[in-house]
């Protein structure tokens, strides 16, 4: 739930980008005040990338405008490994989705090349959100014991496994 977190850092250039950005500030620091048990600070985008690399654990929720938000995904997950780790979600207040922050990779699709951590991890978030606890928890787990011995990994990550035989590595862990 995001009434746990204990700080959302709001990220823009509004420096320099003044109408724009300084309007998507604006609004985050007038929304943030509706929830005085979250603390709120502004970080300018391009100090947020330093930081990020320098101290990534110190920072809880991100939000920021979607081309930000956009570099910024991309940015995170150099660090940790690669596009095709990471999820990605869309939180609405009426609905969600799910999706690898790769987005869809339309240029590698169908050549079995393409490592599915991050579209199968994006699938366990949304069942999480569904409530589906224990489903997501076998499948993360899955995924997590394939990586975390380095058998069945794709060329991304230093394997020659396909998407089919990684995808097949995390349901024979499931059955």
């Amino acid at each position: 739930s995001l009434l746990t977190l204990l700080f959302i850092f709001v990220q823009t250039k509004s420096n320099i980008m003044k109408f724009s950005d300084g309007l998507f500030q604006q609004i985050a620091a007038e929304t943030a005040k509706e929830y005085p048990d979250i603390e709120f600070e502004h970080v300018l985008v391009d100090n947020m990338c330093m930081q990020l690399v320098q101290k990534p654990e110190a920072y809880d929720v991100l939000v920021l405008p979607n081309l930000y938000g956009d570099i910024i995904s991309d940015l995170c997950s150099g660090l940790v490994g690669g596009l095709g780790i990471v999820p990605g979600a869309n939180l609405g207040t009426e609905g969600a989705i799910y999706e690898p922050v790769h987005g869809s990779a339309p240029d590698i699709a169908g050549q079995n090349i393409a490592n599915p951590t991050a579209a199968i991890l994006s699938g366990t978030a949304m069942l999480r959100y569904l409530g589906e606890i224990n489903a997501a928890n076998s499948i993360e787990l899955a995924v997590k014991d394939i990586l975390s011995k380095g058998q069945s990994v794709t060329s991304d990550l230093g394997g020659s496994t396909g998407t089919k035989q990684f995808a097949d590595a995390v349901i024979d862990l499931l059955k």
